[in-house]
């Protein structure tokens, strides 16, 4: 169900009988030449919609808008948000999902820049409603990071990165007629990384960068498919044994 579609003379009954709110999470943000705005918001929303009906979730619409990293902030079409007021606004959107009766609520990202202020805010808000449960999840942590060149979709990379053939492949499992890779579009090859384990790198002009990195022509709407699927089964998995857990 869509928190949308709701009307008000029913709205205390579905929010009664729904088992957790979801609230996708995106950006409005340059993804490179061949790839829309709305690359985040769409992924956002479509893993949303494909959250299996039968856990019965009502889903809340996408965010648009929110705070943006430095490197893409001067390509055309990103619009960042401050992250103090991104943080505010966050918090009152879930303050007030809690109002409404809900103790458990997915935050689906599809945007990096808003993790920390996901996980700062549900921390946050638990403070106030200590019978709370947030499940934080980004999208792109629910595949394994090698299959799709295990799988032969990528050749000589994992496809990861901003703009990049795995993000751009979900997209266009998505949306199809939004994602065109040009011939006069740069092939970009990021740096190896600097360790196997962990790390967090934050720079203004990464090596490797345009708006964008990767190798964008290896984008395909079989990998796309192959991610969502995985992506969607994983993600329908973890949200059951979320709600399996006993309430607080």
């Amino acid at each position: 169900m869509k928190a949308l579609d709701i009307h008000g003379r029913h709205a205390e009954d579905a929010f009664r009988n729904a088992a957790f709110a979801v609230v996708p999470l995106g950006s409005l943000e340059y993804h490179g030449p061949h790839s829309p705005l709305g690359t985040d918001f769409f992924l956002a929303q479509g893993f949303a919609d494909l959250i299996d009906p039968g856990l019965n979730p009502l889903v809340y619409p996408a965010i648009p808008y929110t705070a943006c990293p430095g490197k893409t902030g001067d390509y055309p079409g990103t619009i960042s948000i401050d992250p103090a007021v991104f943080h505010r606004y966050l918090s009152d959107v879930l303050e007030g999902i809690c109002r409404s009766g809900f103790r458990r609520i997915v935050l689906l990202n599809a945007h990096d820049g808003n993790i920390g202020a996901s996980r700062t805010v549900a921390e946050e808000v638990t403070s106030r409603w200590k019978d709370a449960s947030f499940l934080l999840i980004n999208w792109w942590q629910l595949a394994a990071a090698d299959a799709p060149e295990k799988l032969g979709f990528f050749q000589g990379t994992t496809g990861r990165g901003h703009g990049g053939p795995y993000e751009m492949s979900a997209v266009k499992a998505f949306r199809p007629d939004l994602v065109h890779v040009s011939e006069e579009d740069a092939e970009l090859t990021p740096p190896p990384p600097l360790s196997p384990m962990p790390y967090v790198l934050v720079e203004g002009t990464p090596e490797g960068w345009a708006g964008y990195t990767g190798h964008i022509r290896q984008t395909s709407l079989q990998a796309g498919d192959w991610i969502v699927g995985e992506v969607t089964a994983n993600m329908n998995a973890l949200i059951a044994n979320w709600l399996g857990r006993p309430a607080l």
